[in-house]
């Protein structure tokens, strides 16, 4: 037993590193919810369409004739529609605990990798994982968060060492977000961009600062002279024109060199912003304009590249929760972590790059243009607020990463960290633990029943809410509007390619459910037939209160009710 203690003291920095990666996927597990979400049921349903028919780019499931479908993350509905195959939820709870596990080692090994410190890179990335567990579900998103955090390693690692493998795994992974998720294919690019930001910045610099635009001026004036000078031979006039510029241009050269000089001395003494040139940036721009290329390589034709445009300008984005603003007043985690990255950068005495700087700056500016971009906000921002911490323990401890982690790495702590974390995710876990998979407050399971054995579904128009659209169809009924959100837009679904003359079927919707418009009009002009309603939604209040002349109720429960119309 003492030569154990002995080997584990020994070692007790590889020994935490496994602790850490058996407590970080025992906190993954506890944060993943057993409640699916609404894009489960559709993805399921696509990817058995797509092994049956392959991808024809025409939509099967709503009962509106001929809208086409791009099929957005067509390779993810491809896989979990096998693995629903293999154990029904139960599978697709267990594939998606093992991919939470698979991010949380991941995080912890790229942040690790990147500053060298087990312990904080430990302590960060549960921390990250507690930040994202409302994003931890059966979504594409959480199969591309793992790309994106190894993406980002892959960037930093070919800065460092510019080995073709770090090149090829960006190129590789640009490839699989682009199949698997290709809304964010074009956020890839933007990773790109702090450190070429960094890279430019410090070349304007150097050009202003060294004066290289004069200098070439100057030599190629002396130049031009002195050709002419040879061509004439002996000539005053030229003679004395070279030798003033000869003259300025060693003034520039000694101001030059006396800037280098200074410069160098006063390199390492930054008091915040530090610069480092890394001329593996060429190379990393060559990478960025040949992963262009990586657009082409699905079966979706032109949809990388216009998908996020025509998403953008159209309504959809405004109308659905997860794409409107942030407002921070609401979101009280991200308000810690903002105070964090602000206090670490302001009061302490770290110093942070360019890059860096640009990536923070950038990913908090998304955080609040669309809310959703608070995952890559925590995910990415992770690697430099580690990078921070790490820094900041270092300057307080004046001990380097690796000397840092031995001294703090000691049984107390680890005692602590092995009963706080279990803990933590038994509390967490006891929550979602007697959770069904299908909430039927959510999502009308005995009302879609009632529907199949009552009505004859292929003959109907049924008008139908958003959020359970795509429980409906799971269940093989035709469905209004559902969470695929852009089959419902005119920016996709128009026909000859003008927006004006697609049809704006999830307005229609919005404007209906909101009473904005009246719903009356909305089943007129499509010719609606039944409608499933939540039992507390505005509109069946008002069919209640206001038109039950109109409309027949036929089915109703703790949560759905189900109307035929009479007269429109």
């Amino acid at each position: 037993m003492k030569r154990l203690f002995k080997v584990l003291e020994n070692n007790k920095v590889k020994v935490f590193g496994i602790m850490a990666i058996i407590l970080i996927i025992i906190f993954s597990f506890s944060i993943t919810p057993k409640h699916v979400q609404n894009d489960i049921f559709y993805t399921i349903k696509i990817g058995k369409l797509i092994r049956e028919n392959g991808i024809d780019g025409v939509d099967h499931f709503s009962w509106h004739e001929g809208l086409p479908y791009t099929y957005p993350h067509w390779l993810y509905d491809f896989g979990m529609s096998y693995i629903y195959d293999l154990g029904g939820f139960d599978a697709i709870y267990i594939s998606t605990c093992i991919l939470s596990c698979i991010l949380g080692i991941c995080i912890y090994f790229v942040n690790s990798r990147i500053t060298k410190n087990k312990l904080i890179s430990f302590l960060v990335t549960i921390a990250v994982l507690y930040l994202l567990r409302g994003y931890i579900t059966a979504r594409a998103q959480l199969v591309t968060f793992i790309l994106f955090i190894l993406f980002v390693y892959n960037i930093e690692k070919f800065l460092e060492n510019k080995k073709v493998i770090n090149a090829l795994a960006m190129l590789v992974i640009q490839t699989l977000i682009a199949n698997l998720h290709v809304a964010v294919w074009p956020f890839t690019f933007i990773l790109y961009l702090p450190y070429i930001a960094e890279y430019l910045f410090i070349e304007l610099e150097d050009m202003i600062l060294y004066q290289k635009l004069g200098i070439r001026h100057l030599k190629r004036k002396a130049n031009r002279i002195q050709a002419k000078i040879n061509k004439n031979k002996a000539n005053d006039k030229y003679i004395k024109k070279l030798q003033i510029i000869t003259e300025r241009l060693l003034l520039k050269q000694e101001n030059v060199q006396k800037i280098k000089e200074r410069k160098d001395k006063d390199k390492g003494k930054e008091y915040k912003i530090v610069i480092n040139k890394n001329k593996n940036v060429k190379w990393l721009m060559i990478i960025m304009l040949l992963s262009i290329l990586t657009g082409f390589l699905t079966p979706l034709g032109k949809t990388p590249f216009n998908y996020t445009y025509l998403t953008l300008i159209g309504e959809t984005t405004h109308n659905i929760s997860e794409h409107i603003p942030l407002v921070l007043a609401n979101n009280i985690p991200i308000i810690c972590t903002l105070i964090a990255v602000f206090t670490l950068i302001t009061f302490t005495k770290v110093k942070i790059s360019i890059s860096d700087l640009c990536m923070l700056g950038g990913l908090c500016f998304l955080m609040f243009w669309t809310r959703r971009q608070q995952s890559m906000f925590v995910l990415i921002g992770s690697i430099a607020f580690t990078r921070l911490l790490v820094q900041s323990f270092e300057m307080s401890m004046d001990k380097s990463a690796g000397d840092m982690v031995e001294k703090c790495i000691n049984r107390f702590t680890v005692f602590i960290l092995i009963v706080g974390i279990l803990g933590w995710s038994l509390h967490l876990y006891s929550k979602v633990r007697d959770d069904n998979y299908i909430n039927k407050k959510v999502y009308p399971i005995e009302a879609s029943e009632w529907i199949l054995q009552n009505l004859d579904v292929k003959n109907i128009k049924l008008y139908n809410e958003y959020n359970y659209g795509s429980y409906l169809l799971f269940k093989d009924i035709p469905v209004f509007v559902d969470s695929r959100a852009d089959l419902y837009a005119p920016e996709f679904n128009t026909p000859t390619g003008n927006v004006k003359e697609g049809t704006d079927i999830f307005m229609d919707f919005i404007n209906s459910s909101n009473i904005t418009e009246y719903y009356g009009d909305i089943f007129k002009k499509y010719g609606i037939t039944h409608a499933i309603l939540y039992k507390n939604s505005k509109m069946s209040m008002l069919i209640r209160k206001i038109d039950s002349e109109k409309y027949n109720e036929i089915y109703s429960d703790d949560y759905f009710v189900i109307y035929e119309v009479i007269t429109q």
